[in-house]
Order: C-alpha cells, then sequence, then structure tokens
C-alpha cells in the first residue's frame, strides 16, 4: 500500500523579518525550517510555489459580508481511489477552551475525537476568494455530497474555527454560518471561537498556524486586517492529524477520497 506524507505538513515558513506594517500574533515554539531575509513580491512568489495562498481581509469597515467563493480549482490529475494509500499520522490534534455558537464553553477536543474531522482556521471578514470563502466553499461541497451518502451519516465532521475572538462573537458566527450551524444534520459542521486571544494562542501555536495583524504605519495600532497562510487539517477518530492541506490541495475530490481512506480505515463499510 502507498503511503503518503502530508503535503504541507512538513513545510513550515517563518520570515527571519516582518515588514514594519505587520505584527505577529506570538506563537511558542516556532519552527523555522526555513528562514527568509525579504519580503515582497519574491517571498510571495515562494509562498505560491510551495502551494500555499496568503489571505488577507479587506473590509475596511469590518462588516460581515457574504461570501463569494471563487471557482473550486480543478486538479490536473486524478486522485487514487480511496483505501489504496495510507496517510500517515502527523500529530496529536491540540485541545483548548472554545466557545460554540451558543456561547457555551466547550472543549475543542469534544469536535476532534470520535469522528472523522475536517478543521479550518478562518475568520468571518476575510474577503480573499481564496482564502477563508474558498474553505467555506470546499466543506460546503463535501457536506452536500457525504449527505447523499447514508452510510457515511454521523461519521464525518466539519469545523470552523475562527482566530478572529475580538470580531466573531458567538452570535456573529451564528450569523456566517446560517442554516450549516443547525442541529441533527447528516454532517455535523460546528462553527466555534474563543473568549480571547488568551485561550486561541495555544491552540494556534499547537496547530502551527500563524496569523499576522497589519499595523498602521504611522501610529502602529492594529487596523483589523489579518493576514494568514490557509490551512485545513484532516484528523481521525482517535484526533490525530493524518493529513494538512493549503488552498491548492485543498480539492473536494481529494479531500473527499481522503475522508473515505479514512474511514475504510477504521473498518467501516462504505457504499
Amino acid at each position: 500500500m502507498l503511503k503518503r506524507t502530508g503535503w504541507t505538513a512538513c513545510v513550515w515558513l517563518a520570515p527571519k523579518r516582518l515588514p514594519s506594517n505587520l505584527m505577529v500574533l506570538p506563537r511558542n515554539g516556532l519552527l523555522k525550517a526555513l528562514h527568509l531575509p525579504f519580503w515582497g513580491g519574491v517571498f510571495f512568489l515562494l509562498l505560491q510555489s510551495f502551494g500555499i495562498h496568503w489571505a488577507h481581509a479587506a473590509s475596511p469597515d469590518n462588516s460581515l459580508k457574504a461570501i463569494e467563493t471563487a471557482d473550486t480549482v480543478v486538479p490536473d490529475y486524478v486522485p487514487p481511489r480511496p483505501g489504496s494509500y495510507e496517510l500517515m499520522r502527523i500529530m496529536t490534534a491540540a485541545d483548548g477552551e472554545v466557545l460554540d455558537v451558543d456561547g457555551k464553553p466547550r472543549h475543542l477536543s469534544e469536535f476532534t475525537g470520535g469522528k472523522v474531522t475536517l478543521l479550518s482556521f478562518i475568520y468571518s471578514t476575510c474577503a480573499d476568494p481564496n482564502g477563508c470563502p474558498y474553505a467555506y466553499q470546499v466543506f460546503h461541497n463535501l457536506k452536500n455530497r457525504l449527505a447523499k451518502e447514508p452510510r457515511l451519516h454521523g461519521k464525518v465532521r466539519l469545523v470552523s474555527l475562527s482566530f478572529d475572538p475580538k470580531r466573531d462573537t458567538p452570535e456573529m458566527l451564528r450569523l456566517y454560518a446560517g442554516d450549516n450551524a443547525l442541529p441533527n444534520q447528516p454532517v455535523q459542521w460546528d462553527f466555534l471561537t474563543t473568549a480571547s486571544y488568551k485561550e486561541l494562542m495555544p491552540i494556534l501555536d499547537s496547530f502551527g498556524q500563524d496569523v499576522f495583524i497589519e499595523l498602521d504605519p504611522v501610529t502602529q495600532q492594529p487596523l483589523g486586517t489579518l493576514n494568514h497562510v490557509l490551512k485545513v487539517f484532516l484528523i481521525d477518530r482517535e484526533r490525530v492529524v493524518r493529513e494538512i492541506y493549503t488552498t491548492v490541495y485543498l480539492q473536494p475530490d481529494v479531500t473527499y477520497n481522503d475522508i473515505l481512506t479514512l474511514l475504510i480505515e477504521q473498518g467501516i463499510e462504505l457504499p
């Protein structure tokens, strides 16, 4: 059986020097596998060459806007048949204190165990069509596809976790989620936030999700714009991360086959 390592799991990009108008949300133990002493177009091209997209918000009034999703990129290859390959065990999914859309304190581990889980870090005011809205589109595609297979009902979970607790309150996330957050659906989709950055930072640190805050060049005060590398995590029933996707590799067909591969591995009979 073929074994596939995480396409992006082993690539952590950490710039040596930030531009003056960006402030990184500090993460303890940042793994710097590649130091880049420069910024601008060259750095962006490097990110793109690794299949990593730099997503940002472009909403100056911080208002919640309707999601405008980009067309799903069609891969130039046929994904391997589910169960014909093995996904490597990358790391244990982190736990942490979160809030659900009802404002109830929960533990993240409640949403990453017992089912195959797809977890994305998002924020509701992201306006980049290849960032958070694209992840939303892929999740919606997978939700509808999985819902058409009765044998898969209750076996897969989707989780969208905000890294903007100041603006993404439980009430705001409920609005952002719409009908996707309704209970008792064939495919569970949970929208989570945290009470503050204090609870958020250990989660980001453990998952290796870097977030940068754009600063006013004059006052050096936060402008409210967040920059991040889109990452989506595939987690098995034992809370082990088995794949990490960036924009280029977050394809519905690929992700769907990976989900089925984990279900086959766990002895679940598929249609």
